[in-house]
């Protein structure tokens, strides 16, 4: 008897599986790692919300941009790992193309009308300017709409069931635990000039070989005879035209970057008293060691965080009186209001003044506390961890 027999053939992938897989992993990956570096510091991208905020005139949301930014970040990581998993295909398909949708039309905002400086799509970690964000997202959403349109296409690696529904709830938890956590716990990863180990001093100056920003200034000059004007740099202003009586300049020179040049990472650090003088070479370069105590905003503080400062405030008062160190307050809220707190609290802290940004850069949590030696940056804690007087003469004084 004789059969007839047809081996099968290997079958061939369709090119545009092949481009919505790579679609896939490219998105995918990039949402994972956009969200996860933005929930590491949720109240750092809680901030540039507020900018936003400010722009489109919705800052009554400014009081809640921290939760936002947690609930933002944990719906990308959760979108990324849906996307590689092949999970609720739909829904994610219309997800990611909702928000690249939101986030293009933010970042081309910002860019074409110089709002916002940076978008804060990697957070501090890796800082891009508008344009770069637009770009970004175009090309993202150039993928996104290939997953779009072919999201019937994609097959979950998990079936429906036990497993699968596990799998998910551990995905949610952790996207939105990771940014919970990092708020009350400050971040796993510091990016800040603040971090620990970090010199404060040697971080506020130009290093010794480097060069900054170079600049080209332009000066509009006008001829006092012919009523001639034009436009000349300042290397041609400086070669003779400043001695030629005839020519006189009019208004201001502008400045053009021609190069840039090394970026000092501390440079906006003022530190005053209630008198406006500088004190901040005296507070950051302490020989002993310097409870640096942030807050940004003392007339902000919820009943938690009051207790948490009188907490700090008592455990400091102890530790003082067996050691040499030094502890002080560093706010920018005005020293009437300080002066109050002071008063109401019985702060053994010495209170001083400095801008709200580089406090919100010291430390992540208000109120936070930083301890300081010879200008380097021993430890950070945010409210909640805070270590009993115990525990800091054991790891620290006592030794």
């Amino acid at each position: 008897m004789e059969t007839n027999f047809t081996p099968t053939r290997k079958q061939k992938i369709k090119p545009i599986d092949a481009i919505l897989s790579f679609s896939r992993i490219f998105v995918g990956l990039l949402f994972i790692f956009s969200g996860f570096i933005k929930a590491n510091d949720p109240t750092g991208f809680g901030y540039k919300l507020q900018e936003y905020f400010h722009v489109f005139h919705t800052d009554f949301l400014n009081d809640y941009s921290t939760w936002i930014a947690v609930i933002i970040c944990g719906f990308e990581i959760i979108l990324g790992a849906f996307l590689l998993l092949g999970f609720y295909k739909k829904n994610v398909a219309w997800g990611l193309l909702l928000l690249i949708l939101f986030f293009t039309f933010l970042t081309f905002y910002s860019a074409f009308f110089e709002v916002v400086t940076s978008c804060g799509c990697f957070g501090d970690a890796i800082p891009l300017t508008p344009w770069q964000s637009f770009i970004k997202d175009l090309v993202l959403l150039l993928f996104i709409l290939i997953i779009f349109k072919n999201r019937s296409r994609i097959s979950p690696l998990l079936k429906k069931g036990t497993a699968a529904s596990l799998l998910s709830t551990v995905i949610v938890l952790l996207s939105f635990g990771i940014g919970i956590y990092t708020v009350y716990f400050l971040p796993l990863i510091d990016f800040l000039p603040y971090k620990e180990g970090n010199n404060i001093p040697e971080l506020m100056v130009l290093p010794e070989g480097e060069q900054g920003d170079i600049y080209e200034y332009i000066y509009e000059i006008k001829n006092k005879a012919t009523g001639e004007s034009k436009k000349v740099t300042d290397k041609e202003y400086m070669n003779g035209i400043w001695e030629d009586e005839n020519w006189e300049v009019i208004g201001e020179p502008t400045s053009k970057l021609i190069k840039k040049g090394y970026q000092i990472p501390i440079t906006d650090l003022l530190i005053s008293d209630a008198d406006g003088n500088d004190v901040t070479q005296e507070i950051i370069t302490n020989p002993y060691y310097n409870f640096v105590v942030v807050s940004t905003y003392v007339d902000k503080m919820s009943t938690a965080d009051i207790i948490a400062l009188d907490r700090i405030n008592s455990t400091i008062r102890d530790l003082s009186a067996d050691y040499n160190l030094r502890a002080v307050l560093l706010t920018a809220s005005s020293s009437q209001t300080a002066v109050g707190l002071n008063e109401e609290m019985d702060l053994v802290l010495e209170t001083f003044y400095a801008d709200a940004i580089p406090l919100k850069s010291m430390v992540r949590s208000n109120p936070g506390v930083l301890l300081l030696q010879n200008g380097v940056v021993i430890k950070k804690w945010s409210k909640i961890t805070f270590p009993s007087k115990e525990e800091l003469e054991e790891e620290y004084l006592a030794k």
